[in-house]
């Protein structure tokens, strides 16, 4: 059995890597998705637990994925379940850049443990967390970029937009 893990943050899940997930799960007999409970580069809008009903929810329907949430490094967790690959979406040049050098040092301190790479499908290829909170910031229109239960928390979020505003007072 090949245990794959897929880590992100997933602030919030997009339909991007939910293509990239059920892709995975054609590939790979169990596909954990591994969903970063603090990351230290970024400042979450989504609580972890809510992050991950998200996820349970738009994954509902493939049966050999799991959901977790962790706090070490990526080849620590891919060892905890015992995976042999790291699944990683690509969508455009700029994500190799970056994964490359991710690659390079897991492999450094994981040679056991391989990465894959699941280029984008073309109808998703363009999605991305950051992209989808902006224009729900400005009150545009994410259904078709988010599974519904995300789209629903936006629109709940920002109703009309917020056009220049802070997302919070401290900013």
């Amino acid at each position: 059995m090949i245990t794959a893990i897929y880590p992100g943050t997933y602030d919030p899940v997009t339909n991007g890597h939910v293509d990239v997930i059920g892709r995975a799960s054609k590939i790979f007999d169990r596909v954990v998705v591994g969903v970063v409970g603090n990351p230290h580069h970024k400042q979450p809008m989504f609580e972890v637990p809510q992050r991950v009903a998200f996820l349970k929810e738009a994954l509902a329907g493939i049966e050999n994925v799991e959901v977790d949430v962790f706090s070490e490094l990526v080849v620590d967790f891919a060892r905890r379940w015992e995976a042999k690959v790291i699944v990683k979406g690509l969508r455009v040049v700029s994500d190799f850049e970056w994964e490359f050098q991710m690659n390079q040092l897991n492999r450094h301190l994981a040679p056991e443990i391989e990465t894959v790479y699941v280029m984008a499908s073309p109808q998703v290829s363009f999605v991305s967390s950051s992209g989808v909170k902006e224009i729900a910031l400005f009150g545009g229109n994410v259904e078709e970029l988010v599974p519904k239960a995300v789209a629903r928390r936006l629109k709940e979020m920002f109703p009309n937009g917020r056009g220049g505003a802070p997302l919070s007072d401290q900013e």
